[in-house]
């Protein structure tokens, strides 16, 4: 997550908040077992110790027909087509709710779906919901997630997102001060407080509330909600992988920084956009783009104005940055036959699967200058898009943090990348321990893929 990727330094940023949260445990955990050696397919992943784990990763996501008629239902349906979705059927009531970050009252329809209960391959330590959805002018929605600890107990229902693809009906926003004092959520992140002391989430529930203008027939159409669980040991380099393939895939390069000072009110204008910026991208890899009337609030002398339009359609209001991780997969799936998710992925191998098939991802690290040979600066969180893979090896990224379009490719040496990319502990400027991604990333890809797409996204644990 983050954003801009100038000099380090101390930073407000949600990742460098929950870094100096998780800090308080840092040298503990960092000793203390992980509770499981699962991998992402759920299978025991080979280590030399607990520490050379890679932890596990459980995703599960609603996207079926089927899966839309199971849990709970109170006003919604699902209704059968090429991509089934859950709409709005019957209102189960009305509600008030004030938008926080404009203060207007509106009354609105609502109707909710909760999911089965989830129980994850093994107990996690975070929980990041995602979900893919449509909600035309006068609707929008809300994701909550509930999780069960160990004793039986369970989390209030937190909210994950209150999302609409645009701002005219509300605001998008995270929801801060989350917390039952064992666990807490930090913006998009669902996590448990201290994991030194063994406390982990067994399971967890998800609830959709859809909402629309009273009296109309409008809905939200919801075709994907799910969310990544995961309990990555904690560590401060990966094991070496040794390289699988070499393929670079034609993705548009889109440089963040020809952005700078623009539209400053979306958290301070392009130095900040790598998210979006990286999103746009692959939204476009895939031949997807905003149309005439999407761009048309743009100023018609900014170059690229499609990521201007990327970095509003993320904007987390609360959070007051284009970093919310689930807002930019939702942006991404506003495109037409587009699905996406947030995950974390074990390995520079299942980026080689990915790549292989066809299947660029965004990926979120941190890292001091000296430690990505050829940046040229450091960053406490930052978005790029990898595209590829050289012949020995080596990841070649679009990183959005350069000074032109032509520059945005680059070539990253392999080991510095999955340590930066993959490490769960790191050193900042000052010598402080702060907390690293554990490989997360976003995967876009089309809600139909090919035989190889599909197979990919499973071996790395999507579907």
């Amino acid at each position: 997550m983050t954003s801009s990727p100038p000099p380090e330094a101390p930073s407000a940023a949600r990742r460098t908040v929950l870094a100096a949260a998780l800090a308080v445990v840092g040298t503990a955990a960092a000793s203390s077992a992980p509770v499981s050696a699962l991998t992402a397919g759920g299978t025991t992943g080979a280590a030399a110790g607990p520490r050379a784990s890679s932890g596990f990763v459980d995703n599960r996501f609603w996207t079926s027909y089927t899966d839309w008629r199971t849990g709970i239902r109170a006003g919604t349906r699902a209704v059968l087509s090429q991509r089934p979705a859950l709409v709005i059927d019957t209102p189960a009531g009305r509600t008030d709710y004030t938008d926080p970050h404009t203060g207007t009252k509106g009354t609105w329809e609502y109707a909710t779906w909760t999911s089965p209960e989830h129980i994850p391959t093994a107990p996690a330590t975070e929980v990041i919901a995602s979900w893919n959805a449509a909600t035309p002018a006068g609707t929008w929605i809300a994701v909550e997630l509930k999780g069960r600890y160990p004793d039986g107990s369970e989390t209030p229902w937190y909210v994950m997102g209150r999302w609409a693809a645009g701002d005219g009906d509300i605001r998008r926003t995270s929801v801060d001060g989350q917390t039952d004092g064992r666990s807490s959520v930090w913006t998009d992140t669902l996590a448990v407080d201290d994991t030194a002391s063994g406390l982990r989430l067994v399971s967890y529930r998800l609830r959709l509330t859809l909402h629309r203008r009273p009296g109309t027939r409008l809905t939200p159409a919801v075709w994907r909600v799910g969310a990544m669980a995961s309990d990555v040991p904690d560590r401060f380099t990966v094991p070496a992988s040794e390289p699988g393939v070499a393929r670079e895939l034609v993705v548009p390069r889109y440089s963040q920084n020809l952005h700078i000072g623009q539209y400053p009110e979306y958290d301070n204008g392009g130095e900040a956009w790598c998210s979006p910026t990286s999103s746009q991208m692959i939204v476009e890899y895939w031949g997807r783009r905003p149309t005439a009337e999407d761009l048309a609030w743009v100023d018609p002398a900014y170059a690229d104005p499609q990521v201007c339009h990327a970095a509003r359609s993320t904007f987390d209001h609360q959070y007051d940055g284009c970093g919310n991780w689930p807002f930019n997969a939702a942006y991404a799936a506003t495109y037409d036959g587009l699905s996406a998710v947030v995950t974390r992925l074990r390995s520079l191998t299942d980026l080689e699967t990915l790549v292989r098939a066809g299947v660029p991802a965004i990926t979120s690290q941190s890292f001091r200058a000296e430690e990505l040979t050829g940046a040229g600066y450091g960053t406490a969180g930052h978005l790029m898009t990898v595209i590829g893979f050289t012949e020995g090896g080596d990841v070649i990224a679009n990183d959005p943090a350069s000074p032109s379009n032509e520059a945005v490719r680059r070539v990253y040496r392999r080991r510095e990348w999955e340590n930066i990319w993959l490490r769960t502990k790191r050193y900042n400027a000052t010598g402080k321990v702060v907390s690293g991604t554990g490989g997360v990333c976003y995967l876009y890809w089309p809600a139909r893929p090919t035989t190889a797409q599909r197979r990919a996204l499973a071996a790395v644990g999507v579907r």
